[in-house]
C-alpha cells in the first residue's frame, strides 16, 4: 500500500544538539490539527503534563497531544506535524521503562480508540490488529481457538500491541514463542513525510521489483538492500546470538537467511522511524494443560546455574527471583499468603510446563522432578495445583511492587533493569554484576526471565544529587562492560530508549552505529520521529539528562491536613510513588481504576492523577497549584474507592490525595451547596430522625423532588433513599437500654449513619447474630458519625474534629481493647486508614484502628462457635464493597456464606459506580451507570428470583435497587435469616 507523501518542506531547524526542543509553532500547529483531526486535540497544560513521562526515570513535556479516532486522523496529524516541522511520538499504554515514550513532540495516544481486532483467522493463525489494542484483549480472543500471542510482558493487562512492537517486548512465554519480532508477519506503516506502505517478508524478486518501481518505497528498499549488502558480515559478527537481544535496530532481519523482513526490521525501533497503523501478528498454539513446579535453592546464583539443566526439559516458562524479593514482599505485607506457598530457599526457579493433555504434561513434570532431585545442589521441590499455581504466579507478577518504596529501604529505580546474557552464563554474570553493585553500595532484589538470561533489577541509585547521578552514570558504563564480557545485550526486553542509547557504541562499534543512523535516515531523513531516543544522527540524550527526579529537583513544600507517615510527612514525596507501570489502566478485572474503566482517559486513571499532582508540586507545568481547575476536573471523577492503595504496585493513595487537594482547593472559597448537603448527611439524617415521615414528604411529590434534585445537582433519574420510620439506635434504646443486661459488653456495634437512619434492619440483624455468637453488645449512646462523606468534598477540618470527638467519646472502650464491629466497609476504613493518617502518633488512634473489625471478622473469632443458617439449595451472588475488597478482606465473609451450604459466587465486579454521593451527582451519572453495567447489573438481572444478592455497602445496595427490581441485602440479614 502506498500513498502520495506530503509535500517536502525545507528543513529550517537550527543546528542544536537536540533541535526538536526549539519548536515554537505550537499555536499554529494546534489550530491546524483542530481543523483536520476528528479525534481529540489537547494542548492544554494538564494534558501535556499527563504525557510528560512514561514508566521510566525521564520527563519531557510534550508539545501537545492527539487522541486519533481513526487511521485518517493519524494521517492528518502527521501531515500537520510535517507542515510545521514538529516531532512526533507514538504511544500505547505508556509503560515503557527506558524513556522512549516521553519527548518534546506531538504525542499520539492510540490506546483509547484504535484498539480493534481487524481480523482473526484461526486457520492461518494470524490476526490483524490496530496498534492501540491491549495484549490481553487479543489473547482473550485468540484463546477461544486455543491460540495465543506468545510474548506476554507483566504489563499484559494494559500494554498495547503497538507499544510491544515499538519496544520488541517479550515476557514469560517468550521462551515458548519468541520475542515480539518473532511474531510479526507484516506492518501497515506511515512515514513522517506521509508515505504509507505495507511491509513484511520480501523475496529477492519482490525486492528488485519494488526498487525498480521507484518512488519513496523504492528509494527506501534500495537503501535497505545496500545496507544489508554492506553490513551483513558485521551484523553476523557483532549481533549477540542470544534469546534476548533487544538493543539496537534489527538489521539482522534484512539478512537473506531471514527473508529481508522489513516489518521485523522495524520492530523495536521505538517510534524513531515510522508510525504503525496496523499489524499482522502470528498466533501460536496455546498449551491448554499447564503445570507449575518451583525449585528452591540456597541462593539465586545457584538457581541461575541450573537454568541450562531445566531448559533440557523444554519448559514453556522459566522465571527466577531471589530471597530479598521475598523479604521485601513480607515487609510490605504484599501477597503474603501466596508467598507462603513457595518452597524453602533463597533463590527460586518457577518452571512451567504445557501440553495438549493432562497425561502428557504430568509425564513431563514427573521426568523433570525426578531429574531435579538428582542435581548436585539439590533444591527443595514444590508442585502445585492449578489454583495454587495462579497464586504463585501472582508472587512473580508482584515483583515490581515489591522492589520499590520498601519500608526501611532506599528507593529502587530503573536504569539497569533488563540486561540479558546467554542463559548458560547467567549465574557467572549475576555474580560479577552483583559484585559491582556491592562495590558501589547499591542494593536490589533480582527477578526475571532466567530461562532466557534476562534479569530485572530496581537498584537503589541516588538520582537526586549531582554526585549520585554521576555515580549512576559511571556504574552503568562498567555494568555494560560486564554484559559485553558475557556476550550479552544491554536491553533484553524493555528497549534502549534513553537509559541505554548512549551505551550502544560499546556494544555495536562505530561501523554498525553508522548503519543504524543510515537505517533511521532512510525512513526519517529530517529526524522528526522520536528524536534523541535510541538512535539519533546528531546525538542521543545521555542517561542522566531529562531525569524526572534528578539533580535540582525541589518540589514545593506544603502544609497538609494528612500527615503521610509512610512518606516522611510530605505530600510531594507521596506523589513520587507513581512510577508509571499503569496497573490502573487495566479494563476487565479487579477494582482499580473504575473511572479509567469507564472513560479510558489517562487523566481519569490513578497514574494520570498522580502525575498531575506530582507536576503541580514540581511547579513548572501546572498553573495555579491547588486552585488549578484542570486537576480539579481530573480528580472529580475519582470515586475514592481506595483500590489503588492496595492494587497499585506502589500503593498510590488517590482517595487521600483527592481529599487533600479539595481541602486546599476550597480553603479560601465556599463549596458548592451540594457539598454541604452530601458532606454533612449525618447531621441531616439525625435531624430527619425526629420526624422521618415529614422529612420524606418532599420526595413523594414530583415537583418538589425535581426542584430539590435540581438545586443539589442530583441526576433526575435518581431516587433519594428514604429515611427509615425508626432508626436503629432509638429502637435499640427502647428495647435494651444503654447498659448491657448481664455483663460488661464484649463489642461495640457501630451504628453508622447509613444503616442507622436508612437501613436499620441490617443493624438489627447484626445485633441478633452477634448475640447468637455469644457476644454481649454495646451501641453508641447518642448520634455519632465517622464522617466518611466529609472526605469526598475536602472538609478535612470537620473530619478531623469528628475523629477527635470519637477518640474522646469512646476512650474507655478503646483503652479496654473493645472491638468495634462495623457493617459499612467505608466507615470501617475511616478508622483503619484516615484516622491513622491524621493522628499517626496517637496511641489511642492506633488502638482504635486495630480494634475496628467487620461483622464477618467478629463472627470468625466469636466467644462460642457460630453456625450460619442452612441455605442448601439456594444461590448467593456476592458483590464486594470496594473498601472491603481492597483494604480489608472478603475471606471471612466468603467462609461464612459457603458454610450456609448455598452455591456462592463472588463477582469480579469492581466498583458498583455509586460510591456514596458520586452516583447521585448529575454530571457523574453516566460514569456511574457505565460502571454498574460493566459486570454488576448484568449479573443481578441474570440472577433467579430466589437467588440472594449480598453486598455490605449501602451505596452498592442503592445502585442495585435503582437499576433493577431486585433488593440486595447485607451479610447480617442473610445470617439472621432475613434475606
Amino acid at each position: 500500500m502506498s500513498a502520495t507523501p506530503f509535500p517536502i518542506l525545507t528543513n529550517t531547524t537550527k543546528n542544536h544538539t537536540h533541535p526538536h526542543e526549539d519548536f515554537s509553532s505550537a499555536a499554529g500547529l494546534e489550530a491546524t490539527l483542530r481543523q483536520t483531526v476528528q479525534g481529540e486535540v489537547r494542548f492544554d497544560a494538564a494534558s501535556r503534563a499527563l504525557y510528560a513521562t512514561d514508566a521510566s526515570n525521564y520527563r519531557q513535556v510534550p508539545i501537545g497531544l492527539v487522541v486519533p479516532r481513526s487511521i485518517d486522523d493519524v494521517i492528518a496529524t502527521m501531515a500537520a506535524c510535517h507542515k510545521f516541522g514538529a516531532p512526533v511520538l507514538s504511544r500505547g499504554g505508556g509503560t515503557s521503562l527506558a524513556g522512549q515514550c516521553c519527548n518534546v513532540a506531538v504525542v499520539m495516544d492510540f490506546s483509547k480508540y484504535l484498539r480493534n481486532i481487524v481480523a482473526l483467522d484461526p486457520v492461518t493463525q494470524m490476526a490483524r490488529v490496530e496498534p492501540g489494542i491491549v495484549l490481553d484483549a487479543l489473547r482473550f480472543e485468540a484463546e477461544k481457538h486455543e491460540l495465543t500471542f506468545a510474548p506476554d510482558p507483566a504489563t499484559h493487562s494494559r500494554c498495547t500491541l503497538g507499544g510491544m512492537i515499538g519496544n520488541n517486548s517479550c515476557g514469560v512465554h517468550a521462551l515458548m514463542g519468541g520475542k515480539t519480532v518473532d511474531n510479526i508477519e507484516a506492518l501497515d506503516i506511515l512515514l513522517y513525510d506521509g508515505t504509507r506502505m505495507r511491509v513484511g517478508k520480501t523475496s529477492e524478486a519482490e525486492l528488485e521489483a519494488i526498487i525498480a518501481a521507484g518512488g519513496r518505497k523504492g528509494q527506501i528498499y534500495a537503501g535497505l538492500k545496500s545496507l544489508r549488502d554492506r553490513y551483513a558480515v558485521l551484523v553476523r559478527e557483532r549481533f549477540p546470538d542470544i534469546p534476548r537481544r533487544v538493543s539496537g535496530y534489527n538489521l539482522d532481519q534484512l539478512l537473506p537467511e531471514n527473508g529481508f523482513n522489513v516489518a521485523r526490521a522495524l520492530v523495536g525501533t521505538e517510534g524513531t522511524c515510522v508510525t504503525i497503523l496496523e499489524a499482522t501478528c502470528e498466533l501460536k498454539p496455546s498449551p491448554q494443560h499447564r503445570r507449575l513446579v518451583v525449585l528452591g535453592f540456597a541462593d539465586a546464583f545457584i538457581a541461575a546455574d541450573h537454568v541450562p539443566a531445566v531448559l533440557e526439559h523444554k519448559p514453556i516458562g522459566l522465571e527466577g527471583f531471589d530471597g530479598l524479593l521475598v523479604d521485601f514482599m513480607l515487609r510490605k505485607n504484599l501477597v503474603v499468603d501466596d508467598v507462603r506457598l513457595l518452597p524453602a530457599g533463597r533463590g527460586f526457579l518457577l518452571c512451567e510446563f504445557g501440553a495438549d493433555s493432562d497425561a502428557d504434561v504430568d509425564a513431563q513434570v514427573d521426568r523433570f522432578v525426578e531429574d531435579a532431585g538428582r542435581y548436585a545442589e539439590q533444591p527443595v521441590i514444590a508442585r502445585y495445583t492449578e489454583a495454587e499455581a495462579a497464586r504463585v504466579w501472582k508472587v512473580r507478577e508482584s515483583a515490581l511492587g515489591a522492589s520499590v518504596f520498601v519500608p526501611g529501604e532506599k528507593s529502587g529505580w530503573e536504569g539497569w533493569e533488563d540486561s540479558a546474557v546467554p542463559p548458560e552464563k547467567l549465574g557467572a554474570y549475576l555474580r560479577e554484576l552483583f559484585g559491582l553493585l556491592n562495590a558501589y553500595g547499591y542494593r536490589t532484589p533480582m527477578y526475571g526471565h532466567f530461562g532466557q538470561g534476562c534479569v530485572h533489577l530496581r537498584i537503589s541509585f541516588d538520582l537526586k544529587t549531582t554526585a549520585g547521578a554521576a555515580k549512576y552514570r559511571d556504574f552503568i558504563d562498567k555494568a555494560a562492560d560486564i554484559v559485553l564480557k558475557y556476550g550479552g545485550s544491554f536491553s533484553g526486553e524493555h528497549g534502549d530508549g534513553q537509559s541505554r542509547a548512549c551505551l550502544l557504541p560499546k556494544m555495536f562499534g562505530p561501523e554498525l552505529m553508522s548503519a543504524f543512523v543510515e537505517f533511521k535516515a532512510l525512513w526519517d531523513p529530517t529526524n522528526r520521529m522520536n528524536p534523541g531516543k535510541l538512535i539519533d544522527p546528531i546525538a542521543v540524550y545521555d542517561a542522566i539528562e531529562n531525569l524526572r527526579i534528578g539533580p535540582g529537583y525541589a518540589p514545593t513544600p506544603a502544609k497538609t491536613w494528612f500527615q503521610y507517615p509512610n512518606d516522611n510527612g510530605m505530600f510531594a514525596e507521596a506523589t513520587e510513588r507513581c512510577v508509571g507501570v499503569g496497573a490502573c489502566r487495566r479494563q476487565d478485572h479487579g477494582t482499580m481504576c473504575p473511572s479509567y474503566m469507564a472513560t479510558r482517559e489517562e487523566k481519569h486513571s490513578t497514574r494520570g492523577r498522580a502525575r498531575l499532582l506530582w507536576e503541580m508540586m514540581q511547579g513548572d507545568t501546572i498553573p495555579g497549584k491547588w486552585d488549578n481547575e484542570e486537576i480539579h476536573e481530573a480528580l472529580d471523577l475519582c470515586l475514592s474507592c481506595k483500590a489503588c492503595k492496595t492494587e497499585c504496585p506502589v500503593n498510590v493513595d488517590m482517595a487521600t490525595w483527592k481529599a487533600e487537594f479539595l481541602a486546599h482547593h476550597y480553603e479560601h472559597k465556599r463549596h458548592p451547596v451540594y457539598h454541604y448537603a452530601f458532606g454533612y448527611m449525618d447531621k441531616l439524617a439525625h435531624a430527619a430522625s425526629v420526624a422521618p415521615s415529614l422529612a420524606n414528604l418532599p420526595m413523594k411529590f414530583a415537583p418538589l423532588a425535581s426542584l430539590a434534585k435540581s438545586a443539589l445537582g442530583i441526576a433526575p433519574q435518581r431516587t433519594l433513599p428514604a429515611f427509615a420510620a425508626k432508626n436503629f439506635r432509638d429502637t435499640y434504646q427502647s428495647t435494651h437500654g444503654w447498659r448491657p443486661q448481664s455483663k460488661r459488653a464484649d463489642v461495640l456495634l457501630w451504628a453508622d449513619t447509613w444503616n442507622n437512619y436508612f437501613h436499620p434492619q441490617a443493624l438489627h440483624a447484626a445485633a441478633d447474630v452477634l448475640g447468637t455468637a455469644g457476644y454481649n453488645i454495646q451501641v453508641p449512646k447518642r448520634h455519632v458519625c465517622c464522617g466518611r462523606p466529609l472526605y469526598d468534598f475536602g472538609f478535612l477540618d470537620e473530619a478531623k474534629r469528628y475523629l477527635r470527638n470519637i477518640l474522646t467519646m469512646f476512650a474507655a472502650e478503646i483503652d479496654a481493647g473493645m472491638p468495634v464491629v462495623m457493617l459499612e466497609p467505608s466507615c470501617a476504613t475511616v478508622f483503619r486508614d484516615e484516622l491513622i493518617n491524621f493522628f499517626p502518633h496517637d496511641e489511642r488512634a492506633q488502638k482504635l484502628a486495630r480494634q475496628t473489625i467487620m461483622l464477618s471478622e467478629a463472627l470468625a473469632n466469636s466467644p462460642q462457635p457460630y453456625v450460619p443458617p442452612d441455605l442448601a439449595g439456594r444461590r448467593i451472588v456476592v458483590h464486594g464493597h470496594c473498601h472491603q475488597k481492597t483494604q480489608m478482606t472478603m475471606k471471612d465473609e466468603m467462609k461464612l456464606l459457603y458454610a450456609t451450604g448455598a452455591a456462592v459466587e463472588l463477582l469480579d465486579s469492581g466498583c458498583c459506580g455509586m460510591a456514596g454521593p458520586f452516583g447521585f451527582e448529575k454530571d457523574k451519572f453516566d460514569v456511574s451507570q457505565t460502571l454498574a453495567e460493566r459486570v454488576l447489573m448484568p449479573a443481578v438481572r441474570a440472577a433467579a428470583s430466589e437467588d440472594i444478592i449480598v453486598t455490605n455497602g449501602f451505596s452498592c445496595r442503592e445502585q442495585i435497587s435503582q437499576n433493577s427490581n431486585r433488593c440486595a441485602v447485607h451479610l447480617s440479614e442473610v445470617l439472621a435469616g432475613r434475606q
